[in-house]
């Protein structure tokens, strides 16, 4: 084994990389300063090929998280994957993963955009279907297609954008905004972010994705590829104010957190649960920036993005521990047998849950109070809030399985807390889901946000809380099957466990009836006629005729004279006639 192996190397890099982006963060945004850099690639006549880098604070910022996020994730790989062959493999594409995510951030140019966007399609198909297995492979043909939606929609916006000057989209968001060409590219770039974020109707995709390594789970399905959306719409937010896109997408993503909150406390494979997690807190981003909001969704992200990479670390420390088992309704007790493990999970649950002074309650409580005071309708205030509720259900719910319950595996277990290298890697992420919304918080938002709202109306997030607490506690010590029976019927049940179908739509409901078509074309024309008349049939036709020929054959003496009489009487007849 080599001196340095390329798990440090990459770790030192992007560790080094992701403090010098946090420095400069500070001095771009302390001195108010923006770097638009171009460089022109060739330029001939009219026609000049430029690429741009936008070094912004927001970028800045972004670019510091991801590659935090990405150095711990490859340094925790070192361990989780230490049984891989080709680590180097798996290690060369988590680094080119991250390389596409800051080609997408530093980019004002949809089409250098277009480049990391489809990198992060690509490799994240390549790492969903990396233990390659029929299960990874519909996964990872699910995450591609759905992500490919997305890429024709940016190429649309490519098209349509020719009719300007340049593609370097950021020139042209404020005074070409009741343009008609804008119009459209409006529209695009908002079903392009909702292929990449997983809202209602591509949702399918995310849970699926759950087939990849845990790792990959932390960094892609966590924190950066499915952000990549909302961080578009916070580029392109200018733009899409007072559309009524932005009203659809606030309308459709307030369902898919609600949506994904409730699947959640249906699910009983660990990953699954954190991942439908990722998706409601994904409605919850997309609703506050349709709510024109950009800053709070920004803030929402990269709080979320820290606590939801610890969740995934945790869950595959666990997932080892247990020999490979994902399935919730085995574990319980494990906060006796592996205390460091246990304590990461219960401190980014509580950060998830909003519990006041972790990274979770600064984005998620300054985004429920904007919303009450906001002049939206009922429904939507409803949405929010029950799914603020269920998220804590959902938690709860899961630390009641892992931490409350006994152990239900076996009778002789070896479970262990000792693996340094996760642990470690564990430690930064943790220290960061404490204090990264407070030092975000002064950082993101210079002057004092000052929210007067009723005592009651003020405390509605701590209410909701504790009730969604409390019922995951409940059902929790329930037999599921009396959830099923007294509180809803069984087809019900269903319907909210299977994500309101959505896996079968996207699947089946796209291709059922072609395959359909193909089967009925297979079974009458290539099975049915085409046989009869080409292959089946010629050998039906040889086998009758060599059977009569073959009667004549078998040295029957009558008939041999028969058949020379008839033959003599037909070469009589020829001549005759």
């Amino acid at each position: 084994m080599q001196k340095y192996s390329i798990c440090f190397l990459s770790f030192f890099f992007l560790f080094y990389f992701s403090m010098l982006n946090f420095f400069l963060f500070i001095y771009f945004i302390m001195n108010n300063m923006v770097i638009f850099l171009e460089w022109e690639i060739i330029s001939f006549n009219s026609m000049s090929i430029v690429m741009s880098i936008l070094l912004d604070w927001m970028s800045l910022l972004f670019m510091m998280f991801v590659s935090l996020i990405s150095s711990v994730v490859i340094y925790y790989s070192k361990s989780y994957m230490s049984s891989e062959l080709n680590l180097n493999r798996f290690i060369i594409l988590v680094l080119l993963f991250v390389f596409s995510m800051i080609l997408l951030i530093i980019s004002p140019n949809i089409i250098s955009i277009l480049l990391g966007w489809d990198g992060l399609g690509l490799v994240s198909y390549c790492l969903v279907i990396y233990y390659q297995n029929i299960k990874s492979y519909n996964a990872g043909m699910l995450t591609a297609l759905s992500n490919r939606i997305g890429d024709v929609f940016i190429l649309m916006v490519i098209g349509w954008m020719m009719n300007y000057g340049s593609w370097n989209y950021l020139f042209y968001l404020d005074f070409m905004k009741n343009d008609l060409v804008m119009f459209m590219v409006s529209m695009m770039i908002i079903i392009a972010a909702m292929t990449k974020s997983a809202q209602i109707p591509f949702s399918s995709w995310l849970p699926a994705a759950m087939a990849a390594p845990t790792p990959v789970s932390a960094l892609v399905h966590s924190s950066t590829l499915v952000t990549a959306g909302i961080y578009l719409l916070i580029r392109f937010n200018l733009l899409l104010i007072d559309t009524l896109f932005i009203k659809v997408l606030l309308l459709l993503s307030g369902l898919t957190m609600f949506m994904a909150g409730i699947s959640a406390n249906y699910e009983f494979d660990l990953k699954k649960i954190i991942a439908l997690s990722t998706l409601s807190q994904l409605g919850l981003m997309m609703s506050i920036l349709s709510m024109g909001l950009p800053n709070l969704a920004f803030f929402h992200l990269l709080t979320h993005a820290m606590f939801k990479a610890l969740l995934f670390m945790c869950a595959g420390v666990i997932i080892h521990m247990m020999s490979d088992i994902q399935d919730i309704r085995f574990m319980g007790g494990i906060g006796n047998y592996i205390p460091m493990t246990a304590l990461c999970m219960n401190i980014s649950n509580m950060a998830l849950c909003g519990i006041p002074f972790l990274a979770g309650f600064y984005s998620k409580d300054l985004i429920l109070e904007m919303v009450s005071m906001s002049n939206l309708n009922f429904f939507v205030f409803l949405l929010y809030y029950i799914s603020t509720g269920l998220t804590m259900f959902y938690s709860f719910r899961l630390v009641m399985y892992l931490m409350i319950n006994d152990y239900n595996l076996l009778s002789i277990y070896n479970l262990y807390d000792e693996d340094f290298i996760m642990l470690k890697s564990m430690m930064v992420l943790l220290f960061m889901s404490v204090i990264s919304g407070s030092f975000l918080m002064w950082f993101i938002f210079p002057y004092p946000y000052m929210i007067y709202l009723p005592f009651n109306m003020k405390l509605m997030v701590i209410y909701v809380s504790v009730l969604g607490m409390l019922m995951g506690f409940l059902i929790s010590n329930m037999n599921i099957y009396s959830v099923n029976k007294f509180l809803m019927s069984y087809e019900i049940s269903n319907f909210l466990c299977l994500m309101w179908f959505m896996p079968n739509l996207s699947t089946y409901g796209l291709n059922f009836y072609f395959l359909n078509m193909g089967q009925v074309l297979l079974k009458n024309i290539d099975m049915g006629w085409s046989e009869m008349y080409s292959g089946q049939g010629m050998f039906m036709i040889l086998k009758k005729y060599s059977i009569f020929y073959n009667l004549f054959q078998m040295n029957n003496y009558k008939i041999y004279l028969f058949s020379f009489v008839l033959w003599m009487f037909m070469i009589f007849m020829m001549i005759i006639l």
